[in-house]
C-alpha cells in the first residue's frame, strides 16, 4: 500500500453548484401589495425589508393603541385619591383616639382608602393591557411586512405594487448564495474514502474556471443500488458573491492512504 496521498482524486466527478437555500417569500396574511422595495438581482441583508402589503386600517389601530397607552392620567389621578384617602383616615383615626370622631366615621374612612388602593390597581393594570394592545397592534402591522429571513440575492419578483396577494401567491423568491451547495454522485466503490468534514476541490466549469475549496457537509447513508451510487454535499464559501450558482462543475476527493479503506468486496 503506497504511503503518499492517494487521490479518489485522481478521479474527478461531475458536481453541481447550488443555492444554499431557496425560498418564495410570502406574507402571514393576504392583502394588496403596497410596495415591492427590490428588484431581480438585488442583493438584500437578512431582516431587511422587501415588500410591504397595504397596511392603512392596522397602523391607525397601532397609533390609536399607542395614544391610548401613553397617558397616565387615570393612574396619577388614582395615586391623588387614595394618597387623599389614606391622610384622610389617618387623620379620623387620631380624632377616634382622642373621643372626637365617632367609629362609624373611622371604618368608612378606612373603606374608602381600601377602594382608593383597588381602584389604583385596576388603573395599572389597564395600563398593562393597554401596553399589550400596542404590542398587539405593532404584531398585526409587522404581519403586513415582508423581510428577508437571510442575506441572499433575489432571484425573482413575483407581484408588484397593486396585485392582490393570496395564500398561495409568493411574492418574490431568494436565494442564499453564501455559503453555496455543491451536490455530487459518487461511486460507492468510495464510500468509506469520503467523510464529512473532509476537503475538496472544486473546479466551475467555464467561462468561469479556477479551483475552489469546499467542505463535506453530508454523506448519504443510503446508497442508490441502480446507479451504483451515493450522494455528497458540500459547503462552499462564497463571501464576495465572486461564484454564481446554477454551475456544472468538477470535484476531486484528496485523501491519505489511512483515509483509503476500500469497501469490503466478496
Amino acid at each position: 500500500m503506497p504511503t503518499t496521498d492517494a487521490v479518489v482524486a485522481d478521479e474527478s466527478f461531475d458536481c453541481v453548484i447550488e443555492p444554499q437555500q431557496t425560498v418564495k417569500l410570502s406574507s402571514a396574511v393576504s392583502g394588496v401589495i403596497r410596495e415591492v422595495t427590490v428588484d431581480r438581482g438585488a442583493a438584500v441583508k437578512g431582516g431587511q425589508v422587501v415588500a410591504r402589503l397595504e397596511a392603512g386600517v392596522e397602523e391607525a389601530n397601532l397609533a390609536l393603541a399607542q395614544a391610548k397607552a401613553s397617558s397616565d392620567a387615570t393612574i396619577k389621578s388614582a395615586e391623588a385619591k387614595l394618597d387623599f384617602l389614606q391622610r384622610k383616615h389617618v387623620r379620623t383615626e387620631e380624632l377616634v383616639a382622642k373621643n372626637v370622631a365617632t367609629t362609624a366615621t373611622y371604618e368608612e374612612n378606612l373603606a374608602n382608602a381600601r377602594m382608593a388602593e383597588q381602584d389604583l390597581r385596576i388603573a395599572q393594570l389597564n395600563a398593562q393591557i393597554a401596553q399589550l394592545e400596542v404590542n398587539q397592534s405593532r404584531a398585526v402591522v409587522e404581519q403586513r411586512v415582508l423581510r428577508a429571513p437571510f442575506d441572499g440575492i433575489v432571484t425573482e419578483v413575483l407581484l408588484h405594487p397593486g396585485e392582490y396577494r393570496n395564500d398561495q401567491s409568493p411574492v418574490l423568491t431568494l436565494a442564499q448564495v453564501d455559503p453555496l451547495r455543491v451536490e455530487v454522485f459518487v461511486p460507492t466503490r468510495f464510500y468509506n474514502q469520503i467523510r464529512n468534514q473532509a476537503s475538496a476541490v472544486i473546479e466551475p466549469e467555464a467561462p468561469i474556471g479556477g479551483t475552489y475549496s469546499a467542505t463535506v457537509t453530508v454523506v448519504d447513508r443510503v446508497l442508490d443500488a441502480a446507479s451504483g451510487t451515493f450522494g455528497v454535499r458540500l459547503k462552499l464559501p462564497n463571501p464576495e458573491h465572486l461564484l454564481p450558482a446554477g454551475l456544472k462543475c468538477k470535484i476531486r476527493f484528496p485523501v491519505t492512504a489511512a483515509e483509503a479503506t476500500p469497501v469490503n468486496q466478496e
